[in-house]
């Protein structure tokens, strides 16, 4: 993927009026929106303002100290999504409604908390469904669902490590990848989700966002291959291969061990609810912050620590992913 400046160097396509323009122009033609041309003039200093402004929240949270770098990382996030959002809904906001963040958590903490173990529950109105539906159609009901803590972090693969020195769990396996469209998936993966190579070829089928062939079978007299030989039916973007996971900085594919995990689920989602979360713990759960950042004494400082550090550079480069669907 590269360093936090050549992320942010891919966004420069953008600092042209003329160029968003006719990117704008392009998606809303793909999508079939009335009046193409005339919304595309109309959105495309908005377009460039929302990713300007996110990434001067992104700038400011590198000097920032923890205790208010997910505030930071937070508003950084929700303009950038803002910036995908006219791409896709060129009326946005069409409705207050929209400007909520869409997402509920638990007001006063209990005692003994455990951040892990800590909820938030999706809402029918605001920004997080809103980015659910518009931008990757998901189609199942996420208001009412509640997602824990850890749940969150385990769909994470580059916190895969710290899961199991931490916890001893191992949250996915690194899919091996033989070329852009053939994967190899650790056999051992029926184990965990106990299933046979053809009931997990239909479950994947079930849920998987993009086409694929499981191009190796058992041999005779076997119960099982070693291995499981993916292709796909073409290049897999980042942000559209969920329940699989992908790892920006090693770039690779990995599939959950846990069947709870295998929900379409964009990545990008989790990150914000994470953010959400921890930004309303940093502005109004002060004591227990403070005495977490201070104290070392729980499992829960390296988990927040290791997240802040992984979503400053993979949100921006999952945002770059998905505004590369439509080339200027």
């Amino acid at each position: 993927m590269g360093s936090w400046d050549s992320v942010w160097k891919s966004f420069t396509i953008y600092h042209s009026s003329i160029n968003v323009q006719r990117y704008l122009l392009h998606s809303y033609q793909h999508n079939g929106v009335d009046d193409s041309e005339k919304k595309s003039f109309e959105n495309c200093y908005p377009f460039i303002y929302y990713l300007d402004h996110g990434k001067s929240y992104y700038e400011l949270s590198k000097q920032a100290p923890l205790s208010i770098k997910p505030i930071l990382l937070f508003y950084g996030m929700v303009q950038l999504l803002k910036a995908c959002l006219l791409t896709v809904d060129p009326e946005y906001p069409e409705s207050s409604t929209v400007l909520a963040h869409g997402v509920t958590t638990r007001k006063r903490k209990k005692r003994n908390y455990d951040f892990l173990k800590d909820e938030v529950k999706a809402q029918k109105n605001g920004l997080f469904s809103h980015v659910a539906v518009k931008m990757f159609h998901v189609k199942h009901h996420l208001d009412s669902e509640k997602y824990t803590m850890d749940f969150l972090l385990g769909r994470i693969p580059e916190l895969d490590h710290l899961f199991q020195v931490s916890l001893e769990k191992q949250q996915n396996y690194k899919i091996a990848g033989l070329d852009d469209q053939t994967f190899i998936i650790p056999a051992c993966i029926l184990d965990d989700l106990h299933m046979t190579v053809d009931r997990f070829d239909h479950f994947l089928k079930e849920i998987l966002s993009f086409d694929y062939q499981i191009i190796n079978k058992a041999g005779a007299g076997c119960k099982q291959p070693n291995y499981i030989e993916l292709r796909a039916n073409g290049p897999i973007n980042p942000n559209d291969c969920s329940p699989l996971q992908f790892d920006c900085f090693e770039n690779t594919l990995h599939i959950p061990t846990d069947k709870e995990q295998f929900l379409f689920f964009p990545e990008i989602l989790t990150h914000y609810l994470l953010l959400y979360n921890l930004s309303m713990i940093s502005r109004y759960e002060t004591e227990w912050w403070s005495e977490l950042l201070h104290g070392f004494d729980s499992l829960d400082y390296p988990f927040i620590e290791q997240f802040l550090s992984v979503t400053a550079v993979k949100v921006p480069y999952l945002i770059n992913q998905y505004l590369q669907k439509t080339k200027i």
